[in-house]
């Protein structure tokens, strides 16, 4: 039987703040367990939230990045659980009143572009994080608190690809705009996959069940296409998919039973009392909104319209933001767009990954690749002489001034090739011959004997041009 898959997203971004949600501890990563927390994280008694304006800001341009309708008015709400990562009982969010509705992320499929419709947006505050022993679970409140966006997609995807693609997209958009790091690593980024299968053409939706925290762009794919199968063989066995939360095993490459859901939790929201509601100003809005940066996708079509660059070495240049930016710094000091990129994505990241380094944290200044691609343009250096200074190029010297030094600038002289070229062909006339018979190979080896007299300075076009001259005058 064949089936039909109905996928949905939720995302939990964390905003890139200096201090959290509804207090003035700092947000960090990495610092000793609860350092970075203060009364109001821990639920103290009489301890009053106060928004975060940056935050909001920060959900507005995801908000304006993804598309979404933005409301101007602000309000909280009250959802109350007791979890041992919540400790005053209840989690601040936006359950009715959500800051972005209605928006979308276009992503590229076999069959062409496809939009992935994104529901809401709403902010609230992050738990702490549980580290569970065998008898035991420790908590650091260090996250407590750390502003959080949810974006919750449409059921539109219909594949793990798919699925990857569209977090991929929401990521790298993300990433651009600066408003989170979005380090799936370390959880700043999390992804909750709510999965079902129906039998083609049904207008009735499957029993969905979800896959809780998956923590790489791989991993979603994988987990969404082995819950696939596995919804498959439970109903072609004639069983019966059951609602549950589930979570993917790296090592098996399986989604396991977390647990079972017998209904729809009730949370008993209610707006926030200690938050009143928060009209926004018009052209604050407009102002973020305008002061954002370059989104990827606009990069793209200014980068083929620019620079003419092809889509497959745009693709590879936009993923990495921090090689984007450093592309952007070379092009202010040539015009060479392609051999820019070139150089970019095939020697500097391959001395890049050797090196384990970044482009951030390497000493190659964007004059210096500019000036090596000029040196290669104008004939002072050969690309295979340029190569070789490559190492001094990423610790950050002059490449004229370590060419000067080497010896290794070509010899463009005319007059002094001709002199070379003249005694290569009057030392190999069976070379000379050769041309004559038709025999094309033989240019290349008198190119290969005067580079060898130059001992490898010539100019190896220009002696490729002027021995084809030479030999045209003496047949």
């Amino acid at each position: 039987m064949e089936y039909d898959v109905t996928i949905g997203i939720e995302i939990h971004c964390e905003l890139k703040t200096v201090t959290k949600m509804f207090s003035g501890a700092p947000c960090t990563f990495g610092r000793k367990a609860n350092t970075c927390t203060n009364e109001i994280d821990l639920g103290h008694p009489g301890a009053m939230p106060c928004v975060n304006k940056d935050a909001v800001a920060r959900a507005i341009e995801a908000c304006t990045a993804l598309h979404l309708t933005i409301d101007p008015l602000v309000k909280f709400d009250r959802k109350n659980y007791y979890y041992s990562d919540l400790p005053k009982g209840f989690q601040i969010t936006q359950q009715f009143h959500p800051i972005g509705r209605n928006g979308y992320v276009v992503i590229d499929t076999a069959e062409g572009e496809k939009k992935i419709r994104i529901n809401r947006i709403h902010m609230e505050e992050d738990t702490a994080k549980q580290f569970h022993l065998t008898t035991k679970t420790l908590l650091d409140y260090n996250r407590a608190g750390t502003p959080l966006i949810e974006i919750v997609s449409e059921p539109d995807m219909t594949s793990g690809e798919e699925a990857q693609k569209y977090v991929e997209a929401l990521r790298q958009t993300l990433y651009y705009i600066g408003v989170s790091d979005v380090r799936m690593e370390e959880g700043s980024m999390r992804c909750d996959v709510n999965v079902s299968i129906k039998p083609k053409g049904s207008d009735v939706f499957g029993t969905k069940n979800e896959i809780k925290n998956l923590n790489s762009i791989s991993n979603i794919g994988k987990a969404v296409d082995f819950e696939v199968e596995r919804q498959k063989q439970i109903l072609e066995s004639g069983g019966k998919v059951e609602q549950e939360t589930r979570r993917f095993d790296e090592k098996s490459g399986e989604t396991v039973l977390m647990r079972r859901k017998e209904g729809n939790v009730d949370y008993k929201f209610f707006p926030e009392p200690n938050i009143f509601p928060i009209r926004l100003d018009a052209n604050w809005i407009r102002s973020i909104q305008e002061s954002m940066p370059e989104l990827p996708d606009a990069r793209k079509e200014r980068y083929t319209r620019d620079y003419g660059l092809s889509e497959h070495d745009i693709g590879i240049l936009i993923a990495n933001k921090e090689l984007s930016e450093f592309f952007e710094e070379v092009m202010k000091h040539t015009q060479n767009a392609k051999s820019a990129c070139n150089w970019l994505l095939s020697d500097v990241s391959g001395w890049l990954n050797r090196n384990e380094k970044t482009i951030e944290n390497c000493d190659l200044k964007p004059e210096n690749l500019a000036k090596l691609i000029a040196m290669i343009d104008s004939g002072k250096i050969s690309s295979k002489q340029a190569k070789e200074l490559l190492n001094d190029l990423m610790e950050g010297k002059d490449p004229e001034a370590v060419a000067k030094e080497k010896g290794m600038e070509q010899v463009s002289d005319t007059g002094a090739l001709e002199k070379m070229i003249e005694d290569v062909l009057d030392a190999n006339p069976q070379a000379i011959a050769d041309f004559a018979a038709g025999k094309d190979r033989a240019v290349g080896f008198l190119v290969g004997q005067v580079m060898k007299a130059s001992r490898g300075k010539a100019n190896p076009g220009l002696v490729n041009k002027m021995i084809g001259e030479a030999l045209k005058k003496r047949i």
